[in-house]
């Protein structure tokens, strides 16, 4: 891991690729002044050595030689351009994400949001300014996949375990991370892991050894009798009858190879790109055991070569991708009837079920290989651009949350106001509680405090850093309410789908440890149904065993607390009028609010309130 600050690091590294690309441009110009000069020397000599014969022929080669050497240089000195253009790309992206300024994300994780999931949307772990848009460097859909489902799923403290030992080892590998992000230029992610493995696993539709044979054999007559017509020893009609009988043949499979070619759909760039990933993979060396497998399958799809100087190109992968491309090529107007005559889509289907008889079994771990490691791999970004969070400690038993200065990791760190949370099952004497209630006038920061703590545990429970000084947890089943929605499609009011997603919850919590996070309980029906269906609710989450936080701004709610004893305890946020402007410290404090300012919020932006009877109330 670099020595200097992930900032300066990084600063360093955009200064280096800037100033290469300044001088390869210099390179460039000088470059692409010389090549014309070389063709006009050829063409000057072309008259004294081929026309006139006042010189010899060998006059053209050292201008012939120069100008392909040129050619050379100019193509290779621009690759190298580009890859440094790219890395400036990489580089100022990663500032951008350290100075908070939110760039544009590869993918939001929009694709991945289901209604029915108890937390990804209530607590911004997927979609438009999500955690998950703020994480993903993944340039493939399988890493995209397996990134949203770590974030989607706890994993056991084993597995967490061993992510964490991996994504330390990663951190810091930035040679590494640019290489990916370089392999990316101009790859659209669409390829689906679980699709092409089910295409590898599919059943041969064009089996037998001496098809492949025969095609060959009728593409090299068809195209013999067409050279012969051409120069004249065959007759129109005996081309004619070669090409009827090639067709014959051909035509007791031509189903079967429609079927092939017209389930194909993949894109030979993006296969180019895996494969280009594996091999940069398969040319690392690892200590932890996550990246020690995911190199030994890395290896075994490029055929265990080892890559020096970048990917060479030569993977399993690849000999996919130029089959792809040869079929595609045939689409081309220009080339369909050479493809007709040298029977290139039946060569074609034998070729790509001969690729899938023997690889194809194994072409979902290649793609889940890549996936993980890119998972891994924007997990350790995020671990290096945030030096100062902290690995969780997970641990097996109980129900328990104790984290220490907990920030959100989307908000501005000029904004953050660090909190601690303890929640536990009370086994232990004068242990935490299993219930906060937190109570707070509107925007004290009732909201935040519940996504702060689920986000920190869905970070947890992927293998990441944490956005805290400590944190210790047990692995916890999810369920929040803080944006639960009614749908006027479905006859569904907001009460009624809170009152739903409570009832997740409450079978989540049957099924086992369970950290529940429910903002405004009940808010959607009357404060003496809201009262005890909340206190009923409460009290069944915690027989279960799970813990959690629970907000609210109705003071009358907080006697819960009291009825649980010491099972829950009440804690609030405060604000306080500064030059006649509501003001937050966003620190949570024991006890309950001693006020509301809804009406000072009234008052700030001109609505009417009822002064008289606010007054009478103060004095009583």
């Amino acid at each position: 891991m670099p020595d200097a600050s992930p900032r300066a690091e990084y600063e360093r590294r955009l200064r280096l690729r800037e100033s290469a690309s300044r001088r390869l441009d210099r390179r460039d110009r000088r470059l692409a002044n010389a090549r014309p000069a070389a063709v006009t020397l050829c063409v000057g000599l072309v008259w004294p050595t081929l026309a006139a014969r006042t010189w010899s022929p060998a006059w053209l080669l050292p201008p012939l030689a120069a100008f392909v050497a040129l050619a050379v240089a100019h193509g290779r000195m621009r690759r190298e351009r580009d890859r440094n253009r790219l890395g400036s790309a990489f580089y100022r992206r990663a500032l951008e994400r350290i100075s908070g300024e939110w760039p544009e994300p590869l993918d939001d994780g929009a694709r991945f949001l289901v209604d029915e999931h108890l937390y990804a949307r209530d607590l911004d772990v997927l979609g438009p300014g999500s955690l998950y848009g703020l994480l993903c460097t993944a340039n493939s859909l399988p890493g995209r996949e397996e990134l949203a489902q770590w974030l989607s799923r706890p994993a056991s403290p084993a597995v967490i375990a061993e992510r964490q030992a991996a994504v330390r080892e990663l951190c810091g590998r930035l040679d590494l991370q640019e290489d990916l992000w370089v392999l990316a230029a101009g790859v659209s992610p669409r390829l689906d892991a679980e699709e092409l493995a089910a295409w590898g696993r599919a059943p041969r539709r064009l089996r037998g050894a001496r098809w492949p044979f025969v095609g060959a054999l009728l593409a090299a007559l068809n195209l013999a009798a067409l050279l012969a017509w051409i120069f004249g020893p065959l007759e129109g009609r005996a081309l004619l009858l070669v090409f009827a009988s090639s067709a014959a043949i051909a035509m007791a499979v031509r189903q079967r190879v429609t079927d092939v070619l017209s389930g194909l759909d993949l894109s030979a760039t993006e296969l180019r790109f895996l494969s280009s990933v594996l091999e940069r993979v398969a040319s690392e060396s690892f200590d932890s055991s996550v990246l020690r497998d995911l190199r030994c399958t890395a290896a075994a799809a490029t055929d265990g070569r080892k890559a020096r100087g970048g990917p060479n190109h030569r993977g399993r992968l690849t000999d996919l991708a130029k089959l792809i491309e040869w079929n595609d090529s045939r689409r081309n107007q220009f080339f369909q009837p050479i493809s007709l005559l040298l029977l290139v889509g039946t060569q074609l289907a034998f070729a790509i079920e001969r690729w899938r008889h023997r690889r194809g079994a194994v072409i979902g771990d290649w793609l889940r290989a890549v996936g993980e490691f890119e998972a891994l791999s924007a997990l350790a970004t995020f671990a290096f651009e945030n030096d100062d969070y902290t690995f969780p400690e997970v641990v097996s038993d109980g129900s328990v949350f104790e984290g220490s200065d907990l920030v959100h990791p989307l908000l501005p760190r000029e904004r953050r106001v660090a909190n601690d949370v303890r929640l536990g099952t009370g086994e232990e004497p004068d242990g935490p509680p299993q219930l906060l209630l937190v109570s707070g006038s509107n925007m004290s920061g009732k909201s935040t405090l519940l996504r702060t703590v689920g986000v920190a545990a869905v970070l947890a429970y992927a293998g990441a850093p944490v956005a805290a000084r400590r944190l210790r947890l047990s692995v916890l089943s999810i369920g929040a309410s803080l944006r639960v929605r009614d749908s006027l499609l479905e006859g569904v009011s907001r009460f009624y789908a809170e009152i739903r997603r409570l009832s997740d919850i409450r079978r989540l919590a049957d099924a086992g440890p369970t950290l529940f996070l429910l903002d405004e309980i009940l808010h959607g029906t009357n404060s003496h149904d809201r009262r005890l269906g909340a206190a009923g609710v409460l009290r069944a989450l915690l027989d279960a065993g799970a813990v959690g936080l629970v907000t609210t701004h109705d003071l009358a709610l907080s006697s819960a607390a009291d009825d649980l004893g010491s099972r829950a305890m009440n804690v609030h946020f405060e604000d306080h009028l500064e030059a006649g402007r509501m003001a937050f410290d966003y620190k949570l404090r024991p006890g309950v609010v001693a006020r509301g300012n809804a009406l000072a919020l009234m008052r700030s932006l001109g609505l009417p309130v009822d002064e008289a009877s606010a007054r009478k109330e103060a004095e009583e």
